[in-house]
């Protein structure tokens, strides 16, 4: 029976090779998917593990102390450790002829430890500093000059640098840090001593401690060792990993305790597994289906049942064992290139490319499984009837019979359990509840799909009817054979499911994400204080900013008055109405009667008092804890707009204007240092008076970023996956069909007519397939995001209502284009030799 399967696969090579592509596919979006989670591990070792990667071991602080001294002679003293590094970070004044800013100054490591590139010059020794390149550049610094240090105390003018700072040799020009932690500000680097002289060792933030092994010594042993030296040195809450795991807890950390990245991602490789299986089984079904009469003829003329289950099982084998090569080389293909446009950008270079050996052999092993798996139902079903009844038409397992009964019962079970579980998982913010109720509610809707797609597709079909007889005909044929539409719509439905669920799971996850950014920081820049000059900023800066690109809004927010707050005087800033708008929290609002204080405040009312009188207030605590008072500009009119007071008044410096700043979403962090930089100058003010969550907010982003792009790419091969469904089960639908096709020829339906009376057909399906899907992808993308991100933040489901009609009219045109060619064949077909085919 090889020697048959082999001639299958010579003979009717065309009839393998929709089997093949969509094996091919399917290995390659399911390799890709688990590719990416060692990619995107690797890529964070990249950026947010950028400052421990050549490190065995991290130690890392407890929540509720900070490591130092002793926690470093705890570790440097435990057994088996080797080299140690710890990775100092303080905040520093620094200037040269370009201006002075503020800056991260952190000590340079053992060289067997040490993560920083070179890109001119060594690194520094006594008496010597390194910078990052960008701040080289803005400063216009070269190897060889020289660079003003100082501890960062208040407001640090150039010249108040100059005076105070100590003067220090750049010897060397690195790699700006692609932790997004560190690639928001000025990187310094500096050895141990210089580093904690200049800093003072008060300042001197103690990160990290990271060491390598002793020759010879175990990782497990080692770390269990230094845990427990940690816990006698009163540091019992402090973690040792390795580098991997340090990135990971440092992810989830940003994610509210739970490595959710990590969940989302086998989320979405257990849904790459599910798609690729129903698409392939639905293939090959069919294809072996469309096969029973062939195989029972064999068994007429002496085959038994095993030589046919065996001749089935090695085609299925010999396509999935060559598909399933190619769709794996096809994904290392597809992600090498994808991280390769990656590292070409500057902002996401640190994008990185890994290709686990698991990825390889899952991939190989799934593919191989699901195309004989796929082909071991059919091929049993074609040996349990006898010879001649083969030759008659099978019964199918539909809604009337046995089979059907029991397929829907089953599927009505899964999808109302899974359903409930879902829901569960959305309530209690557990993707891990969600996920397999998610997985299991779709596997029991697609088992029930003859139940609701055949009627909707009646339903539009009557849109089909004033295309005249091909239209009409093509509303019947739609839904005649219930399963075959079904199965038709089936693959489709699938791939726009996903495509849906990740659109609306990503708006909504991204809306969510701004609210809770929008909550914490009031506004995108905040400009404070004096200019360079002394003077306090007055309403042309806001005229000012609002000339740089990227530039969306800006406000100048003046003092309205002045309150006790828990025994303090602090000066209280009025808003006017179209001020509002620079809020980034758009639920925050002002009236007559209230006050908006930061989080944490405790109080009731606050009494403000002005130039005319006071006024007692209603408190509105706003979540962020470092919004500052704010009243209305009509209260501040009320109650009068006190007059700045004078430089040397102890409420001088509460009481000067701030200039608020909205920018484009659409920045990256460059191009915001760059516009930081343009207002600092533009404004005549130093670039550390410029702060807010914009910068930080961007840094972040590149980072999910290279996710999304990742993400998007592997969108596309479910799309491609989805539509070589269609085709294939169209084309066997159309071959299946060869006689009613060609009598109808005979009947006068002419071959214009035929091909529209399939198109219309193909894109009823199509067509209703979609807008289930859509509707299906809104609903889990939405219960997913909340799923993942309901535990802290508050997710509201945000639909791409424009994405989603385009996948319709991508999945409508999809749905045309796939049927051409089967189309082409019918109408080529002559009516005789059609109604001649067995």
């Amino acid at each position: 029976m090889l020697q048959v399967a082999l001639a299958q696969l010579r003979q009717h090579a065309r009839r393998f090779i929709a089997v093949g592509l969509a094996v091919v596919m399917a290995v390659g979006f399911l390799t890709a998917t688990l590719m990416v989670n060692a990619s995107t591990e690797a890529s964070l070792g990249n950026s947010i593990g950028a400052t421990f990667r050549n490190a065995d071991l991290v130690v890392s602080e407890g929540p509720d102390k900070q490591l130092d001294g002793s926690a470093l002679d705890a570790v440097t003293g435990a057994a088996g450790v080797g080299e140690v590094y710890a990775h100092r970070q303080a905040s520093i004044a620094f200037g040269s002829a370009a201006g002075a800013s503020y800056g991260a100054l952190q000590n340079t490591a053992p060289a067997g430890l040490e993560n920083l590139e070179l890109l001119d010059g060594a690194l520094p020794g006594d008496g010597e500093v390194a910078v990052d390149a960008g701040t080289a550049e803005k400063q216009g610094l070269s190897v060889g000059d020289k660079l003003e240090l100082a501890p960062p105390a208040g407001m640090v003018a150039a010249e108040d640098v100059a005076a105070a700072g100590t003067a220090l040799t750049v010897t060397g020009i690195v790699k700006p840090s692609k932790d997004p932690f560190m690639m928001v500000q000025p990187q310094l680097f500096a050895t141990d001593a210089l580093q904690q002289q200049l800093a003072g060792a008060d300042n001197s933030w103690l990160r990290n401690i990271q060491f390598d092994l002793a020759a010879g010594a175990d990782t497990a042993a080692v770390k269990d060792t230094v845990t427990a030296a940690l816990a006698d040195a009163g540091f019992p809450e402090a973690s040792v990993n390795t580098a991997a795991d340090q990135t990971k807890e440092v992810v989830a950390s940003l994610t509210g305790g739970a490595d959710q990245l990590t969940i989302v991602l086998l989320a979405f490789a257990l849904v790459a597994l599910l798609v690729s299986a129903l698409v392939v089984a639905n293939t090959f079904s069919v294809l072996i289906a469309q096969r029973t009469r062939e195989l029972a003829l064999l068994r007429c003329i002496g085959a038994d049942r095993g030589q046919i289950r065996q001749s089935v099982l090695a085609e299925a084998v010999l396509v999935g064992i060559s598909a399933s090569v190619v769709g794996v080389l096809g994904a290392v293909g597809l992600m090498a290139g994808i991280i390769t446009v990656l590292q070409g950008q500057p902002d996401t270079e640190f994008a990185t490319l890994a290709v686990p050996p698991y990825a390889v052999i899952i991939g190989l092993v799934v593919g191989i499984l699901m195309t004989v798996l796929a082909a071991l139902a059919p091929a049993r079903a074609a040996t349990r009837v006898a010879p001649l009844a083969a030759l008659r038409p099978a019964d199918e397992a539909r809604a009337g019979n046995s089979k059907g009964k029991v397929r829907l019962a089953v599927g009505l079970a899964l999808a109302v359990g899974g359903a409930v579980v879902l829901a569960l998982g959305a309530v209690s913010a557990d993707l891990l509840i969600a996920l397999p109720g998610g997985m299991l509610s779709f596997i029991g809707l697609l088992m029930c799909a003859t139940l609701f797609i055949p009627p909707l597709v009646t339903a539009v079909g009557t849109l089909a009817k004033p295309a005249g007889v091909p239209g009409k005909l093509a509303a019947v044929n739609a839904v005649r054979n219930p399963g075959r539409t079904s199965a038709t719509a089936t693959a489709l439905l699938i791939g726009v499911t996903l495509v849906a669920m990740m659109m609306t799971g990503a708006q909504t996850a991204r809306t969510a994400f701004d609210g809770q950014l929008g909550a914490e920081y009031p506004v995108d820049l905040s400009v404070g204080d004096l200019t360079s000059a002394g003077r306090p900023l007055d309403a042309s800066a806001a005229a000012t900013a609002v000339n740089y690109d990227g530039v969306a809004a800006a406000g100048l927010v003046t003092n309205g008055g002045y309150a006790e707050v828990h025994g303090s005087r602090t000066g209280v800033y009025q808003l006017a109405p179209e001020q509002l708008a620079l809020l980034q929290d758009k639920t925050l609002v002002l009236d007559g009667n209230t006050v908006l204080m930061p989080q944490g405040s405790e109080l009731k009312t606050l009494t403000v008092s002005g130039s005319k009188g006071s006024k007692e207030l209603t408190v509105v605590e706003a979540d962020s804890w470092t919004l500052p008072p704010l009243i209305s500009s009509a209260v501040a009119t009320e109650i009068g707009v006190p007059e700045l007071p004078a430089a040397d008044s102890e409420d001088y410096y509460s009481s000067l204007p701030q200039l608020w700043v909205s920018v484009d979403r659409d920045l990256d962090s460059w191009a915001l240092l760059d516009l930081r930089s343009q207002l600092a100058a533009g404004l005549e003010v130093n670039e550390y008076q410029i702060s807010g969550a914009a910068v930080e907010r961007a840094a972040f982003n590149q980072v999910i970023d290279v996710l999304l792009l990742v993400v998007t790419g592997l969108l596309a091969v479910a799309v491609l996956i989805a539509l070589v469904g269609v085709a294939n089960t169209l084309s066997l639908s159309v071959l299946e069909r060869t006689q009613e096709s060609s009598l109808l020829r005979a009947l006068g339906l002419t071959k214009s007519q035929l091909r529209g009376m399939l198109a219309l057909e193909a894109v009823l399906i199509a067509g209703v397939a979609a807008l289930i899907g859509a509707v299906l992808g809104a609903v889990y993308g939405w219960l997913g995001a909340q799923s993942a991100l309901g535990a802290f933040a508050t997710v509201v489901p945000d639909v791409p209502w424009l994405q989603l009609l385009a996948v319709l009219a991508v999945a409508v045109v999809a749905g045309l284009l796939a049927s051409v060619m089967p189309a082409r064949r019918a109408a080529r077909l002559s009516p005789v030799e059609g109604m001649a085919t067995v």
